[in-house]
């Protein structure tokens, strides 16, 4: 690929953040109920360093640190105490991701799709998204530079360019899943008048911070509400103790690592048989697509007629003489035609359609295949070349193992050299023991659970440690993302709870807090209630205290003062009749009735111009959802073939053993 972009060409730049891309779309895909649950993931426990197991794919833990890092520098590109934090919430969403993202790469790939090396090259020439960090006025900046950037993003070209590889083939998916979705036209009518009539309407406001000006709790009060929620304040003033601790990085211990010919050896011929490659072709293909069931199922006679003879048409030509690559170009109604109908190198079982995986390899190299019902399409096929089951040869997948190597033996190092350290801590002391191996000692002041540490960070599983070791124990070790810490417990400041003296302004504001919101709900009620059964907000709200108020004219997701967005609970005024009075809307600081006064739908002019913007919209709305019923199917069957398997010890490192949100 580097020797690609050395070539002159309007090449585009390898975006830094192209991982993060399949994150975002994949993020949705994780909200499907029941992912990352316990009933998902199947039995059996990875290797050490890995954290999941998905098809037979990897999920390691490095992968998981690096995403994870990645998509909290995109959140808070500042960093700082609070983004260290939430490190184990980006793990585990980190780790939830990858996992989903195998689950989906390796549906694609089972149904047939692939990306060849000329896809690659033309998204990177193509998306203008690659434009800039590898290429000055057109010119690549050299394979060094590359490299250098790359690294800076603790990226290898490997990894970058299967992570691109990884986006087309997940844009072929969901451009194969979301074939099937249609916009009628009462469709866009009803998504018109959804989104484009507009509402004017009274409303009567009654403010929180109002009704807390007029409470004026006496001691005796705040002491029963002290008393009554007594079990929030217990040991509220957390336990907080002094440590000292040293760091031992695998991550430089890796840098320094070297990988030797005979290691690699060993490791090939002991893995050999994760190296087989099977009988494979490489295909070419002109597909016409047929028509798709209607809403009773059945499928238009006519247009399935006009497309056997269009393809029987192109086979005619080709039979002529015709070049296949002109007509791929020509007729396919594939991605795959802007390549000549290249679909590169598939293997044996790969198609999606039996029939058309058994003609594509009973064809010999150079053959061409008559045409093909594929059900979705009418295929005809060209075998560009074809290569038999085989052994990838060490010098195919170096690339592939010797960071494995290196992250094993540093790994290895790191561990045996906390179990020294460890020892020795125990027979002379933290402080002695480490300067005899020239390493820092970190001694730090009292903290809590929530502390962030110098080289460690917000660390659960650390802290976790740290607070389970009982006062005077010697030291230990626990191993984090970054490596291994040896740590000792120097003081103990156990947990208190405070007397009611000590905080009796905070019981005072949790109490008036707690009042003024009882005292809002009620009296929105009372306000809604007066106001339908006089058939006056007006009248209902003077004798209230709310102030009333206008809007303008407000369209669904438009903004109105003192009630927010029209988006939330207030939608439901866009459900009532000029003239109606809605029931309480209560946002928490405020409390709102509304009477709508007028409402407004849009012309047919305004249909006309918005039109094919709102059909877009529904398509790619209807687009969403068809492919997370996929998702949502495949990750079911996954899940009965057991094919998941996670490290709850490894993630459970990542994280603190953090749950999923909801648990």
């Amino acid at each position: 690929m580097i020797r690609f972009l050395q070539t002159p060409g309007p090449v585009k730049k390898i975006v830094l953040g192209g991982l993060l891309t399949i994150i975002c779309v994949l993020m949705v895909i994780t909200l499907v109920p029941g992912f990352g649950s316990s009933d998902f993931l199947g039995g059996g426990t990875p290797a050490r360093g890995v954290v999941a197991t998905v098809a037979g794919e990897d999920v390691t833990t490095l992968e998981v640190q690096r995403e994870a890092r990645q998509m909290l520098e995109q959140q808070f590109p500042q960093g700082g105490a609070q983004a260290s934090m939430l490190m184990p919430f980006f793990a585990r969403r980190a780790a939830e991701n990858l996992i989903q993202q195998k689950v989906v790469l390796a549906e694609a790939r089972r149904m047939g799709l692939h990306v060849t090396d000329e896809e690659l090259r033309d998204e990177l020439q193509h998306n203008p998204q690659y434009s800039g960090a590898f290429f000055v006025d057109g010119t690549f900046v050299g394979q060094t530079k590359y490299e250098e950037i790359l690294e800076q993003h603790e990226l290898t070209i490997l990894q970058f360019e299967q992570s691109v590889r990884n986006e087309i083939l997940l844009g072929k998916l969901r451009e194969m899943i979301g074939g099937g979705a249609m916009v009628s036209d009462v469709d866009i009518q009803k998504e018109f008048l959804k989104k484009n009539s507009k509402i004017k309407f009274d409303y009567a406001v009654l403010r929180k911070d109002d009704l807390l000006k007029d409470i004026h709790p006496a001691d005796a009060e705040l002491k029963a509400f002290y008393d009554r929620n007594k079990a929030n304040y217990t040991n509220s003033i957390p336990e907080k103790r002094k440590i000292s601790y040293v760091l031992l990085d695998t991550a430089r211990l890796e840098a320094q690592t070297q990988v030797s010919a005979g290691e690699l050896e060993t490791y090939y011929d002991r893995h050999r048989d994760e190296f087989r490659s099977p009988d494979q072709v490489k295909v070419s293909q002109i597909l016409i697509k047929t028509p798709l069931p209607a809403a009773d199922g059945k499928v238009d006679t006519k247009v399935l007629d006009e497309a056997h003879k269009k393809a029987d048409d192109v086979l005619k030509q080709l039979k002529a003489g015709a070049k296949f690559e002109d007509l791929a170009k020509k007729y396919s109604e594939d991605p795959s035609s802007s390549s000549g109908g290249s679909i590169g190198w598939i293997n044996h079982g790969g198609f999606p359609v039996p029939e058309v995986d058994k003609a594509a390899f009973s064809l010999p190299k150079g053959g061409t295949s008559g045409v093909i019902n594929a059900g979705y399409a009418f295929v005809i096929l060209h075998i560009d070349d074809k290569q038999s089951a085989h052994v990838k040869t060490l010098d195919e997948v170096k690339g592939q193992i010797e960071p494995s190597i290196k992250q094993q033996k540093a790994t290895e190092a790191a561990d045996s050299q906390a179990n020294t350290l460890v020892s020795q801590a125990r027979a002379e002391g933290l402080d002695k023991a480490a300067a005899a191996k020239s390493l820092q000692v970190v001694n730090t002041d009292f903290l809590s659970r929530t502390d962030s540490l110098p080289g460690i960070g917000s660390s659960p599983q650390f802290m976790d440690a740290v607070f389970g070791t009982p006062d005077k124990s010697p030291a230990d070790e626990v191993q984090l993302p970054q490596g291994f810490a040896v740590f000792q417990v120097q003081q103990i400041q156990p947990a208190s709870t405070p007397p009611f003296e000590e905080i009796r302004s905070r019981v005072e504001s949790e109490f008036k807090s707690e009042r003024a919101a009882d005292l809002l709900t009620q009296k929105t009620r009372e306000l809604a209630d007066r106001a339908k059964a006089e058939h006056d907000l007006k009248k209902a709200a003077k004798e209230l205290g709310a102030s009333v108020k206008t809007s303008d004219f407000v369209l669904p997701d438009g903004q109105v003062p003192d009630i927010g967005s029209m988006t939330g609970a207030a939608s439901v005024a866009f459900t009532l009749k000029p003239g109606e009075v809605s029931g309480p809307i209560n946002n928490g600081n405020t409390g709102v009735v509304l009477a709508v006064i007028e409402k407004q739908e849009p012309g047919p002019q305004e249909l006309a111009a918005k039109k094919d913007q709102i059909r877009d919209s529904l398509l790619l709305s209807k687009q969403n959802d068809l492919f997370e019923m996929f998702v949502a199917n495949a990750r079911e069957q996954m899940q009965k073939s057991r094919k998941i398997k996670m490290n709850e010890q490894e993630l459970k490192s990542l994280t603190g053993g953090q749950g999923q949100e909801g648990e």
